[in-house]
This record gives structure tokens, sequence and C-alpha cells, in this order.
């Protein structure tokens, strides 16, 4: 798939995971959001800014259990509890939430867990 970000070509595999990680910018993740249908809030902004921070850092994406633990506690009372955070990140992003967010954030593909 190809995108015009401003005015300049973003290509992407099949899937929309980017050919060019360099090419990432919030104007992709907002139109590849657009393509997909999925309209990104303050939460989902959060979850992409998470992983392209973890991804940074330590070049592996984080698995649910890790995003879990670390955000589920940053988020209060609210989340404290594994489960309800899990399910909130699976409103988010109903079919596969670290797929997902991994597009969105301009990161390779996830390997699957082990």
């Amino acid at each position: 798939m190809e995108f015009m970000i401003n005015k300049v070509p973003v290509t992407t595999d099949d899937q929309g995971f980017l050919l060019d990680l360099n090419q990432w910018s919030e104007e992709f993740a907002e139109a590849l959001a657009k393509h997909l249908q999925i309209d990104l809030y303050v939460d989902h902004w959060e979850l992409i800014w998470y992983f392209r921070e973890f991804y940074k850092e330590r070049l592996v994406h984080p698995s649910m259990h890790q995003l879990v633990v670390t955000l589920g506690k940053r988020k209060g009372a609210r989340f404290r509890d594994y489960k309800d955070y899990e399910q909130h990140i699976y409103s988010l992003f109903p079919t596969d939430p670290i797929h997902e967010i991994c597009r969105l954030a301009g990161l390779p593909r996830s390997e699957p867990d082990t």
C-alpha cells in the first residue's frame, strides 16, 4: 500500500507495515488508522508512543504481559486489575493488539509470543 503523507509517498507491505521504518510520523499513523477504520484517541496514542519508546530502547516489542503490567499500573485504581486493563486494550484494538499497535507505531511485525 502507499500513502501520501505531506506530499511524500510512504509505502507499506500488504498488511500496513512500513517498508522504511524511518518514514513513520503521526500523520502516517493517522492515515493508516483511517484506512483500518480505527479512530485514534488518547489511549491509542499512549500505546503507540509506549511501543515506539520500548522498541527504541530494546529493539524488541513489548509482550501483552509487559504492556499490561507497565501501563496498567500507571492508570491508577481503574486499571490495577490485570484482566481489566487487558480488556481495555482489546476494546481499543479488538483483533490483535500487539500486531495493530506495531503497525500504527511504524515498527516491524511482531513475532508471536512463545
